[in-house]
């Protein structure tokens, strides 16, 4: 079972800390909470976060004022510490110090061609050393998880793997025939792409956003 820590940035809880809560958490406004927030901007129940395999996964319960990861609008989410949750008035920062320590120094490894594969049960060991000054990993916490795309996800079944390849597919070939049309300006400074081909983009981020949603809220 993981053992996850939230410390509250900002709203009416700033300075709370919850430490080693062990999963499934609850955070709302009611009790029967694992974290009980003062905000009457967030739901009684407004969000879940559950360890599922080696991931551990936000799902907002159907709040009223949504919930954000990272200033994006949420429903399913795999978290990473350091990302910063938003919910009502209330910010939250995912993971300890030391947690999120690690993680930027996986990350620093990573982009440096060293083999850094640290699993949730590494990443969830506390050893107090802080690899780095506390205030420059909160300036930089807002693009901690930003450096390394996400990881295919595992365990799919034929049909699965062939749903995702296809989505993938369809992704990639708009984006080749966009990056095609483009026009870079002869100073190189500029990009310029005609009204239709911005429309195409604008309606790529649109399917895309229905799929999220159809994601985090599947049809019962």
């Amino acid at each position: 079972m993981a053992l996850i820590t939230l410390r509250i940035l900002d709203g009416a809880d700033r300075g709370r800390i919850f430490e080693d809560l062990p999963t499934p958490v609850t955070i709302g406004r009611e009790d029967g909470n694992s974290i009980q927030l003062n905000d009457e901007r967030i739901s009684r129940f407004h969000l879940k976060i559950q360890e599922d395999g080696n991931k551990l996964v936000l799902t907002d319960l159907e709040s009223t004022n949504g919930t954000k990861v990272n200033g994006e609008d949420t429903q399913l989410r795999i978290l990473r510490f350091g990302d910063v949750i938003s919910l009502g008035r209330s910010v939250l920062l995912f993971g300890s110090k030391s947690q999120i320590s690690n993680r930027l120094e996986e990350l620093r490894r990573s982009t440096q061609g060293e083999s850094a594969t640290l699993g949730l049960e590494d990443l969830l060991k506390t050893n107090g050393e802080e690899k780095r000054d506390w205030d420059e990993e909160l300036e930089t916490r807002s693009s901690v998880n930003s450096l390394t795309p996400p990881a295919l996800p595992e365990g799919l079944s034929p049909g699965q793997a062939a749903q995702v390849a296809e989505l993938i597919g369809f992704v990639h070939i708009r984006l080749r025939d966009l990056i095609n049309a483009a026009r870079v300006t002869e100073d190189g400074q500029d990009v310029m792409l005609q009204s239709q081909e911005w429309q195409t983009l604008l309606e790529l981020q649109a399917r895309l956003a229905q799929y999220l949603r159809g994601i985090g809220e599947p049809a019962s």
